[in-house]
């Protein structure tokens, strides 16, 4: 029963310590922490539609986030202006949605990316705030 008791503590503070376990969780918490502050008070300067599923949003700083959404917003490529759904605290992540016509598309995934898709159009787009 001793042996047990201690052989326990020990096998999770070594597997704790095994370069794999500390990859897996370092790798999930970055990805996962992409967000736009003052996403509903102007924190949003571009954006930019890729196909019916994807949007590229760019910030007051220049940094680029790829939204991928749950399904397709197929007006999304040819409309000039989308609402934006933020948290209740102003913030762009990965539990945001676009507006789309009235219509709503919750995001899959949004991530930071290193730069900017290629631009087709070369107007700014205006992003209305929900």
């Amino acid at each position: 029963m001793k042996l047990s008791l201690f052989a326990l503590p020990l096998a999770a503070a070594l597997l704790a310590g095994s370069p794999a376990f500390a990859a897996a969780s370092n790798s999930t918490s970055h990805a996962s922490e992409a967000s736009i502050p003052f996403a509903n008070h102007g924190g949003v300067d571009d954006w930019r539609a890729v196909g019916d599923s994807t949007i590229y949003f760019e910030d007051l700083h220049r940094h680029w986030y790829r939204a991928e959404l749950m399904g397709p917003a197929f007006d999304l490529p040819f409309v000039e202006h989308i609402g934006i759904d933020a948290s209740p605290i102003g913030t762009l992540d990965k539990f945001g949605a676009i507006y789309v016509h009235g219509q709503r598309y919750d995001f899959r995934s949004f991530e930071q990316v290193a730069g900017p898709p290629q631009k087709v159009l070369g107007a700014k787009h205006a992003a209305h705030k929900s």
